[in-house]
């Protein structure tokens, strides 16, 4: 028993018989021994793969994002003393290295948040009580931004090239736990902002538990993040994927770091997900560590081969349409596009939504032929502005009957600033402006 016990197979099947046990709603607390026994000795890579089986088993995202708790907490315990795989020998600007220094400062902000609130509910009042309170509010306003750059890179730009190679459950339950946290630290911020609305005492309590959720929950992510899923990362992803991943990330920005520029070697091209091959060949397999070519065996992954690009598509720069998607694309936005050229003639007209009346013979026609001759001198005004680069837009808002009708002209550049045309964008804002409240993704019903 002792021998089959310590072969990875058989750990990784009773690990997760064990959380399907959880699943089913057996007593946490009775299963942490044989937890303990079954992790000695996996891998940290092992543990998303185990997690995508159970996807496929009919395990929602949800239940084993609760299950991960318990399981990262044992995990903890049983990788104390060995060998991580972290940030010291990536060069600086390495996406992989600058994703491991955000989660230092995490846990740092992490820890304080735990500690001020717990500070603050033995605080007795006066000033001390206002500075930490002032402090508290740095670091929750600090901590949400946590969600829109650590994990918003994560998601956007590092999922995609796991979910290529069809570990798209690894992605599922890391963006779960992602959204959690998101919550959680919005809600801290809530109670911060309404605290005068309820006794002190009560939002003392609720805050400092509140925070001790958050707390852990960031750290929680720190360590799963650390170990398993940067290690996943970094015997999957080539240079060439990492180079395409640093060329997009200050478009989503960092968390309280600022790391340099990072070019890999000389001859390595940018690769986007759609770009690779998502099979793993004999000898990519080969290079991957022992402990995933051993999670992997057995495991037929689902990798996504579909292809981008087709025949007879337009590149447009972020992405490829045919000619019947973009005539379709046009005919649904809720806007009137109209473009001129350089030579001020009208080249273009969307079709769908119509705020003034276009017919194909206006194509072609000096733009300024299509104005009532009494405004001919403001349209020249505004091209001319535009063609010397004085001025960036020229918006007008009018009532035509039932419409409240928005205008903007937009001059056009190429990649050298040279002057293309002039992009005119009319829509009725009407029904925009009742609009009030939220009504999120969520809330859609069929």
């Amino acid at each position: 028993m002792t021998e089959l016990l310590n072969t990875r197979e058989y750990k990784k099947e009773q690990l997760k018989r064990l959380l399907l046990k959880i699943h089913r709603g057996e007593n946490v607390e009775t299963l942490k021994d044989e937890f303990r026994q079954v992790l000695s000795g996996i891998s940290p890579l092992e543990i998303p793969l185990m997690e995508q089986e159970l996807v496929k088993e009919g395990i929602s995202a949800k239940d084993i994002a609760k299950m991960c708790d318990l399981h990262v907490e044992l995990f903890r315990e049983a990788v104390k003393g060995t060998d991580e795989l972290e940030e010291k020998d990536l060069p600086d600007g390495h996406p992989l290295k600058t994703l491991y220094q955000e989660n230092k400062e995490i846990m740092k902000d992490a820890e304080m948040l735990n500690l001020y609130a717990r500070t603050l509910a033995t605080t007795k009042g006066g000033r001390m009580r206002e500075e930490i309170l002032g402090v508290l509010e740095d670091i929750v306003k600090d901590l949400r931004k946590v969600g829109f750059t650590h994990y918003n890179r994560e998601e956007m730009l590092t999922f995609p090239y796991i979910e290529r190679r069809g570990l798209t459950a690894i992605a599922t339950v890391l963006w779960t736990k992602h959204d959690e946290i998101r919550f959680m630290v919005r809600h801290l911020a809530g109670l911060l902002r309404k605290r005068d609305e309820m006794p002190w005492e009560e939002f003392v309590e609720r805050f400092k538990n509140k925070a001790s959720e958050a707390s852990f929950a960031l750290s929680d992510m720190v360590f799963r993040e650390n170990n398993i899923y940067y290690p996943t990362l970094r015997a999957l992803l080539s240079e060439g994927e990492w180079m395409a991943i640093r060329m997009q990330e200050e478009e989503i920005g960092f968390y309280k770091v600022d790391p340099p520029a990072w070019d890999p070697d000389d001859g390595v091209r940018p690769l986007h997900p759609w770009e690779i091959n998502p099979e793993l060949s004999v000898e990519e397999l080969l290079n991957l560590p022992k402990e995933v070519q051993e999670a992997l065996k057995g495991q037929p992954l689902e990798f996504d081969k579909s292809e981008l690009k087709r025949d007879g598509d337009i590149d447009l720069g972020t992405g490829y349409v045919g000619v019947e998607e973009l005539k379709a694309i046009f005919e649904a936005l809720p806007v009137d596009v109209t473009f001129i050229d350089r030579d001020d003639r009208v080249r273009f007209f969307s079709p769908g939504e119509r705020i003034f009346d276009r017919t194909f013979s206006v194509l072609g026609r000096p733009v300024q032929l299509c104005h009532p001759p009494k405004s001919v001198h403001i349209v020249n005004k505004i091209l001319k502005a535009f063609k010397e680069g004085r001025k960036k837009e020229a918006t007008f808002w009018l009532r035509l009957g039932e419409k409240y009708v928005y205008i903007r002209y937009l001059p056009l550049f190429d990649g050298n600033g040279d002057y293309l045309g002039t992009l005119e964008m009319t829509m009725d804002i009407k029904p925009y402006k009742r609009i009030e409240g939220e009504k999120r993704l969520l809330d859609w019903r069929d």
